[in-house]
C-alpha cells in the first residue's frame, strides 16, 4: 500500500511567497528559501513549489531560483509555473526539481505531457488541474491561474494526463483554496476513482481531519495543503501521527 503523503505547497509571486483565498493570492507570508529550511526540519515528505504568475506574465520559470532553492531543498521538490515546453521541463529537473508540474500547457499544449512523460519518465511529470464548481453542481477546469474556463470537467482532464503518461494529478479546488473549510470531498472523489495514477488532493486544509477525509472518503494518495501550516500552530509532523492513529500508513 502507497503511504500517505503529506506536501506543503509554497505559492511564489513576484519576489516571495503568497497566499490567500480562492486563488486570489495577496498575503505575503515570507520568502521561498526561508519556508524550505522551515519544512527540511518538519518531517515533510514533498513540498510543491509554484510561480503562479509565470503563465500569465509569459515568463519561463526562474530556473535560477529553483537552482538555488532545490540546493536547500532535502525533500523531493515538484516545481511548476511556467512550463510550456519539452527544454522547460528538462532545465527544471537539471536544475534540482524532482518532479515537474505542467497545468495550463496540459490543455493548450496536450502532446507536451506525453513527450515529457515518454522522454523523462512518468514518476516526474505531474499534471495540476485547477477546477471550480459552477452553478448547477458541476466542476470546470480553469488554466492561467484560475482565470480561464476550459469548458472542461476535471475527470476527462485527469484521465487525458493518466492516458498521456503522467504519474501523478494535482487537484485543487479553487472554491476552497485558502479558506480552511475542508476538501471539495465529491471533487477528489470523482477524480481518485476514475484514474490509477496518485491523486493529490489540494485546496481547504485546515485542520488534521481534513487531511483524513481526503485520503479515506476522498480516495487520495497524497494531502496538499499551505494556510494550515502557514497561519496555525498545526505541523506536518503532528498531521502524520493523526492520520497514523486514523489508521492510515505515513512515512516515518
Amino acid at each position: 500500500m502507497l503511504k500517505a503523503r503529506i506536501m506543503p505547497t509554497l505559492l511564489h509571486k513576484d519576489i516571495g511567497l503568497v497566499k490567500g483565498v480562492a486563488f486570489d493570492s495577496s498575503r505575503r507570508v515570507g520568502t521561498a528559501m526561508q519556508a524550505v529550511k522551515v519544512y527540511n526540519m518538519r518531517e515533510v515528505d514533498e513540498l510543491v513549489f509554484l510561480d503562479i504568475t509565470a503563465t500569465n506574465d509569459g515568463r519561463q520559470p526562474d530556473y535560477e531560483l529553483i537552482d538555488d532553492i532545490a540546493d536547500e531543498c532535502f525533500m523531493p521538490l515538484t516545481v511548476g509555473g511556467g512550463v510550456r515546453s519539452v527544454d522547460d521541463v528538462s532545465r527544471l529537473l537539471m536544475v534540482g526539481a524532482d518532479k515537474v508540474s505542467i497545468n495550463t500547457a496540459a490543455t493548450e499544449v496536450p502532446e507536451l505531457v506525453a513527450k515529457s512523460a515518454a522522454h523523462f519518465g512518468s514518476q516526474c511529470i505531474v499534471v495540476s488541474i485547477d477546477a471550480r464548481r459552477e452553478a448547477d453542481g458541476s466542476h470546470q477546469v480553469y488554466t492561467h491561474s484560475g482565470t480561464v474556463a476550459t469548458g472542461r470537467d476535471p475527470v476527462n482532464v485527469a484521465r487525458d494526463a493518466q492516458a498521456a503518461g503522467a504519474g501523478e494529478v494535482l487537484l485543487t479546488s479553487i472554491d476552497r483554496d485558502g479558506t480552511m473549510d475542508g476538501y471539495d470531498i465529491d471533487l477528489v472523489r470523482s477524480v481518485s476513482v476514475s484514474v490509477s495514477i496518485p491523486v493529490i488532493a489540494s485546496g481547504g486544509a485546515g485542520y488534521y481531519q481534513h487531511l483524513a477525509d481526503a485520503l479515506g472518503e476522498g480516495g487520495a494518495s497524497a494531502v496538499a495543503a499551505a494556510s494550515v501550516f502557514h497561519f496555525t500552530e498545526q505541523t506536518p509532523a503532528e498531521a502524520k501521527t493523526f492520520l497514523a492513529e486514523c489508521g492510515y500508513p505515513v512515512r516515518r
